[in-house]
């Protein structure tokens, strides 16, 4: 059961008019958004920033910033998010043996040297302590921009603020979720968890 029950997807209408973005990114209003409608400024200044975030103004593609995310939310260990981030990968287009092989991106040929940066700055960015350093940082400016590292500490940050967010309310998982989580990491353990 989750710490604070979601609400109907009707109980604050400019909520789920803004959260119809959500349609397009995993195909359903994620049960957290329905959850934070107990205060609704808080549900719709997170669409709004979900969305600022996850534009896309520079070489970052939407399918790195899902797996960005993924990795942000495997160093949390939330298994929701990691769900939502495989999903929305798949939905973004991420090759199929990327997504099969997200475990294995430092070694596995289906990712660039600048996709292993970029996921290796997630999981710096997201340890505590903190573990971004200058190999880091050297690292991601023989590929990216500042702008692009931008993009992709908005990603991790974000992604810090959901891990927290679903872990603590043991968010419920939904059966999209649940079948994209299963079906790509599934074979390495992963399962709802508290996320019932």
């Amino acid at each position: 059961m989750p710490l604070v029950t979601p609400l109907s997807a009707n109980h604050d209408l400019e909520t789920k008019e803004l959260a119809e973005f959500f349609n397009e990114t995993l195909g359903f209003c994620p049960n957290s958004v329905l959850t934070m409608q107990h205060r609704p400024e808080i549900s719709k200044a997170f669409i709004h920033l979900n969305k600022a975030v996850m534009e896309n103004k520079g070489q970052v593609t939407s399918s790195l910033k899902r797996m960005i995310a993924w990795v942000s939310s495997n160093a949390a260990g939330c298994r929701y998010c990691q769900a939502h981030a495989i999903r929305a990968a798949e939905r973004y287009g991420a090759e199929k043996e990327q997504l099969n092989h997200i475990w294995e991106y430092r070694t596995h040929p289906a990712f660039s040297e600048a996709e292993r940066v970029a996921l290796d700055f997630s999981l710096a960015a997201s340890q505590i302590p903190n573990a971004v350093d200058d190999t880091i940082k050297k690292r991601l400016y023989k590929y990216w921009n500042e702008g692009d590292i931008i993009e992709m500490l908005g990603v991790i940050s974000l992604f810090g603020y959901l891990n927290r967010w679903n872990d603590s309310m043991a968010t419920s998982l939904e059966s999209g979720a649940i079948e994209s989580g299963e079906q790509y990491l599934g074979k390495h353990g992963w399962n709802k968890g508290k996320h019932q």
